[in-house]
């Protein structure tokens, strides 16, 4: 196996973990949504904000 054989095999593993992280990422899309929306599950509706007026 010469140097540049080794170069594909790393090549294409690299772009397989790449498609892998891809599709797991896509997978679990619902539950990053969800968990990007939890600092503003504790808001009342129609607030503005901390306002000390």
């Amino acid at each position: 196996m010469d140097l540049n054989q080794i170069r594909i095999v790393v090549t294409l593993l690299s772009l397989a973990c790449f498609g892998a992280i891809v599709w797991w990422a896509y997978q679990r899309a619902r539950n990053f949504d969800e968990a990007a929306a939890l600092p503003f599950a504790d808001e009342q509706p129609g607030s503005q904000g901390a306002s000390n007026e």
